[in-house]
């Protein structure tokens, strides 16, 4: 009841504070509000994966799961059905697709995802960045199998999966990539965890790498890591858009956070 009472409140704080992109001075962040955040037509590629979500939504199937991260406040059985965790864990269209539009307005040549889930996210990245690859990390091996039947079924060839726990798999997958263009982490929704991972990324992160953060408000823990985030001292740029925060870390820009409605 607490977490729930805190996340409505922060909920309306941050439609308080929000702003609106006529309100943004900076060009960068206003750039991104409109070729990134302003809703925009379906495009033909969104059709194929929102149809794989139809088909979890729809599914009867149970499956083991190991859960590595946090939990989850809706489902904490071993056994789960294949459709609650759709419902609980993957997120929606608007944000996925907001995934696809960054992955490529930053044209990123190397994203990782620490949290494949059942992998539609994964896809949209897949298909924005496409002139890069992704990385991404899942614990549970049965979801890992159905993510991985979603990229063959995608024919998605620019997609590396790896299964283990992001503690193990995360310096071994840092290892292979030269420079990091999008990071996402979901998937672990604790303070500790995220700004262990964040930090370990930073060693592969350039001017133009952006960070995403799933969940910044999901309980106290995890905006203390946001605020954490904010305050550092490679980080220049944030944008709080209560489901996901974005951050940059461009040395040419002046340090400066945003709430931003979407």
């Amino acid at each position: 009841m607490a977490a729930t009472l805190q996340r409505i409140s922060s909920y309306f704080e941050h439609l308080i504070k929000a702003r609106t992109r006529h309100s943004v001075h900076s060009p960068f962040v206003y750039g991104l509000v409109e070729h990134v955040l302003r809703p925009q037509t379906e495009r033909p590629e969104f059709a194929a994966i929102e149809e794989l979500r139809a088909e979890l939504l729809n599914s009867e199937q149970t499956i083991r799961v190991n859960d590595l991260g946090a939990g989850s406040r809706v489902l904490d059985l071993p056994v789960r059905r294949v459709a609650d965790i759709t419902r609980a864990s993957l997120k929606g269209p608007k944000e996925a697709q907001l995934l696809f539009r960054l992955a490529r307005y930053m044209d990123a040549a190397h994203v990782l995802e620490l949290g494949t889930c059942f992998g539609l996210t994964t896809l949209y990245l897949a298909q924005g960045a496409e002139n890069g690859e992704v990385h991404t990390i899942e614990g549970c091996p049965q979801i890992h199998r159905i993510a991985l039947h979603h990229f063959e079924q995608m024919r998605q060839p620019n997609i590396q999966a790896h299964l283990g726990s992001f503690n193990r798999q995360l310096p071994l997958v840092l290892a292979r990539i030269p420079a990091l263009g999008l990071v996402f982490i979901d998937g672990h929704h604790a303070k500790a965890p995220t700004l262990s991972y964040f930090e370990q990324c930073l060693e592969k992160a350039t001017n133009d790498t952006v960070f995403v953060l799933d969940d910044i408000h999901w309980s106290r823990e995890m905006e203390e890591a946001w605020e954490t985030i904010k305050a550092h001292p490679r980080v220049t740029v944030t944008i709080d858009l209560y489901g996901m925060g974005l951050v940059f870390l461009r040395t040419e820009q002046a340090k400066e956070h945003f709430r931003l409605r979407y």
